[in-house]
């Protein structure tokens, strides 16, 4: 039995790091998701459309932007409030652009996020990350055009917040986020992506394409919530990451679900190493007491 433990600990250990180690191979193959143009119904298509961005380009400018530091900027809520980018400091945060008179990509982009979203929620929490999505039509994106965009979408979520900045702001934003853009007979040629930012307001990974697999996106949720340091490491702690990198995704049902085997095994080496200390606990008293006189 003794001999058969490390066996045991390495496949629970290495089945936990399988678990959080997969997701960021995923996101990062996004990278190489197509980028075409977006326009209107009615007008020229994005297949038949020439393409007003550079796409190499555009693509470069987006990965440039990792690591990159988020301004303090202010922008407009649904409402007209003023709402600071620095509000979301702390938790992770996932920002997209759209244009609310798009009804092909932008619509269709923020739906599969939305499904990534909710899936990220039952899995990590609802209050554990926020998302921004931001008009980038000026001045037609209006507080109350994103707000009509939001119903048209079915985006509900209390950590979803959908706001309009001014000129100079979206020009910085979409500067530090690398997001391009560019005006199209009907529409825009624009890159579809979700910006990753960590808790510090940096960059941390850009997710592209429409309809991206749900892992491209929480996956790197989950890398940044279970790396985050803890103030007090705690028992509740150490098993609520124990439970987030124990989850995995489902690819027939599109949802993420618990590998109740990576915890029996963990359970079990756990149990091993207890049996082994005792173990050597026992053997080390009777070499003693065979020593003595």
């Amino acid at each position: 039995m003794i001999a058969s433990l490390p066996g045991r600990l390495r496949a629970a250990l290495c089945a936990c790091a399988v678990a959080a180690l997969l997701f960021p191979g995923a996101a990062r193959s996004g990278v190489s998701a197509l980028l075409t143009p977006q326009s209107s119904p009615g007008q020229r298509t994005a297949a038949s459309s020439p393409s007003a961005l550079d796409q190499s380009r555009a693509l470069a400018l987006s990965q440039r932007a990792i690591g990159a530091q988020v301004g303090e900027h202010v922008l407009r809520d649904t409402q007209g409030r003023p709402v600071p980018l620095s509000s979301f400091r702390g938790k992770p945060l996932l920002v997209s652009f759209v244009y609310t008179g798009c009804f092909a990509v932008c619509p269709t982009a923020t739906r599969t996020l939305k499904r990534a979203v909710e899936s990220a929620v039952g899995t990590l929490g609802s209050d554990s990350f926020n998302v921004v999505s931001i008009g980038f039509n000026l001045p037609f994106d209006t507080p109350q055009a994103l707000q009509a965009f939001a119903h048209q979408q079915g985006v509900t979520l209390p950590n979803w917040h959908f706001l309009s900045p001014d000129p100079a702001t979206l020009a910085a934003l979409t500067r530090e986020l690398g997001f391009s853009y560019a005006p199209l007979a009907g529409g825009f040629d624009h890159i579809t992506q979700v910006s990753v930012i960590d808790q510090s307001g940096r960059v941390y990974r850009q997710v592209y394409s429409e309809s991206f697999p749900l892992p491209q996106l929480v996956g790197p949720l989950k890398e940044l919530i279970t790396g985050a340091p803890a103030a007090e490491p705690s028992l509740a702690g150490m098993l609520e990451r124990v439970r987030l990198l124990c989850t995995y995704y489902d690819a027939d049902t599109g949802q993420y679900r618990y590998r109740y085997s990576l915890l029996l095994e963990i359970a079990g080496g756990l149990l091993g190493i207890s049996a082994m200390a005792a173990f050597l606990l026992h053997e080390l008293r009777k070499t003693r007491r065979a020593a003595r006189p």
